[in-house]
């Protein structure tokens, strides 16, 4: 990975706070051991949106894989399958979206940034529907962000690198100006309701990260939330994902299913996000990092490293299934001593 794509997949919002504390949340986190429990049908699968899944790791939304990986989203698709992992299929992935879902088992979600051009947006998520997705995720908390990282490398994207499915969206506004200017066109809550209405699937918002934020979008139709701070990448000097998961998670009160990004480096943080609420997790960077490393074989191999790191944590902490996976796990002075 040289270093102009190092700096854009690596790289967060601002002075990178919220990139560092994302981790630094999950290494807070202490596991108490549960001893002698019985492992008999032990299983890490789940039920989610009607769909069986094998284990709760699922591959983010990530952009351009073809700037680490000649065959893309496709060598992606391929290492997730392998590991029957669910994918989330950017809306500014590098190949056509329905290459990406002929390749990928289980059907994959398709994220979706709300455009300037409501039609168009409105005619991208009915092209995933029609292409077999399984989910629509749209992304809501990114309509401008600041990525010094970025700027001092120069970052752009090499030749033949594009978001090709959003080929015919139009010109998105330009200048330097904020407000006036790259704001025109921003997605509102009457959007979330608008997509409601024009979609069969399941409707996801990523980019949730307060209580009232999660009321207001089951109110809009939302039928499962992603609580995100986009890896650290929007808003500088925001807590960590996992460290507002509890209180999204009491909002909700298990109306609908809440899944979790930022962070996740070891099967053990993905039991963390369990005990707090999650159902699942999606993990961005570990998997472009495999791309880059070793195409779908490293993709593969992330993934595996993560579902086994999870069953180990489960045997160690006495939970036989996902749904025995409790906050009591998590020490707390006076509850594991």
């Amino acid at each position: 990975m040289g270093e102009n794509a190092w700096a854009y997949v690596s790289g967060g919002a601002a002075d990178e706070l919220t990139l560092a504390e994302n981790r630094a949340a999950f290494i807070r986190l202490k596991l108490n051991q549960g001893v002698l429990a019985d492992m008999e049908g032990a299983s890490t699968g789940l039920e989610l949106f009607g769909q069986q899944l094998a284990h709760p790791v699922l591959v983010a939304p990530t952009a351009f894989h073809r700037l680490l990986h000649p065959e893309g989203e496709i060598a992606t698709a391929t290492g997730a399958s392998a590991m029957q992992a669910g994918m989330v299929v950017s809306a500014q992935a590098s190949l056509p979206l329905e290459a990406i879902a002929a390749r990928a088992t289980p059907r994959p979600w398709f994220q979706l940034y709300i455009q300037p051009d409501r039609d168009f947006t409105w005619s991208l998520a009915r092209r995933a529907e029609e292409a077999g997705y399984a989910a629509i995720v749209v992304t809501v908390d990114a309509p401008v962000s600041l990525r010094n990282r970025e700027q001092r490398a120069g970052f752009r994207l090499p030749p033949g690198v594009e978001a090709v499915n959003l080929r015919g969206a139009g010109a998105q506004p330009g200048g330097d100006a904020v407000f006036g200017g790259l704001l025109q066109g921003m997605a509102s809550w009457a959007d979330i309701g608008a997509l409601r209405q024009r979609t069969r699937l399941p409707l996801l918002l990523k980019g949730i990260t307060t209580p009232a934020d999660a009321r207001r979008a089951l109110e809009a139709g939302a039928d499962g939330l992603v609580v995100s701070n986009h890896g650290g990448r929007v808003l500088d000097g925001q807590p960590a994902s996992i460290e507002v998961l509890p209180a999204v998670a009491q909002a909700v009160a298990g109306r609908v299913p809440l899944l979790l990004d930022g962070g996740i480096r070891r099967g053990t943080d993905v039991l963390k996000a369990l005990a707090l609420g999650a159902r699942a997790v999606m993990v961005g960077r570990p998997v472009l990092y495999g791309l880059a490393l070793a195409g779908a074989t490293g993709v593969a191999h992330v993934l595996k490293l993560l579902r086994t790191e999870l069953e180990v944590a489960m045997a160690q902490t006495g939970c036989p299934r996902l749904d025995s996976i409790t906050p009591d796990i998590l020490w707390q002075p006076g509850n594991g001593q």
